[in-house]
């Protein structure tokens, strides 16, 4: 598939705990999505990310971990890859983890900056996990992560112990709501993620 000219530098970034028993041929069916798009042959020919600095995809059998740090040029049809990724990874996942899906507008550059256009740039953040308990856990961590970094600017960590079981609270009715009606109802993004938000260009991750 050609995307020499496509409208998204599209940068997927993540690192997911795989278990025990799962192989490299297991892990390259599961990541046919990402390789296949790319135009790639098999996951050794599409590992490579578009920039020499980033990893791109990374197995670590002895650590059991899938690492990546991959951009690709694409379109906004990419979208449509990471449902199947999302549930492909789920079966292969030890525990809840998060992949950041980013995508750059292609076309944007300081001219546009200065005249003060938006990029048309968006950003997902997808959760996979072996069980609906496990994905909920990774948010739940994630969301923790930032409110805690957030309020610390103005209290004490020792402070927001309440702040954390308020959290807590709020997964537990969730989880106890979806475990009840035994589904996970509708996710607004492939595997339970979640939109980005605005507020000018995302960084690039340095490595």
């Amino acid at each position: 598939m050609n995307h020499e000219d496509a409208a998204f530098e599209i940068h997927v970034h993540g690192d997911v705990k795989l278990r025990e028993d799962v192989g490299f041929d297991a892990l390259q069916d599961a990541l046919k999505p990402l390789w296949k798009y790319a135009g790639a042959r098999s996951l050794a020919d599409g590992a490579a990310s578009l920039y020499e600095d980033e990893p791109g995809i990374r197995f670590d059998p002895r650590e059991h971990l899938l690492q990546m740090c991959w951009t690709l040029q694409g379109e906004d049809d990419f979208r449509h890859q990471l449902d199947d990724l999302c549930m492909n990874l789920n079966e292969l996942s030890a525990e809840g983890s998060q992949i950041e899906v980013t995508f750059y507008d292609a076309d944007y550059d300081e001219e546009d900056e200065d005249e003060g256009r938006e990029a048309r740039d968006d950003f997902v953040l997808l959760f996979v996990g072996p069980t609906p308990e496990a994905i909920m856990q990774a948010q739940r961590n994630l969301l923790v992560e930032d409110v805690v970094a957030l309020m610390e600017r103005h209290f004490d960590g020792a402070e927001l112990g309440g702040v954390v079981a308020e959290i807590d609270k709020l997964f537990t009715g969730r989880f106890d709501a979806l475990t009840s009606s035994l589904e996970l109802g509708k996710p607004r993004s492939p595997g339970g993620g979640t939109p980005g938000h605005g507020g000018g260009r995302r960084p690039r991750h340095l490595h």
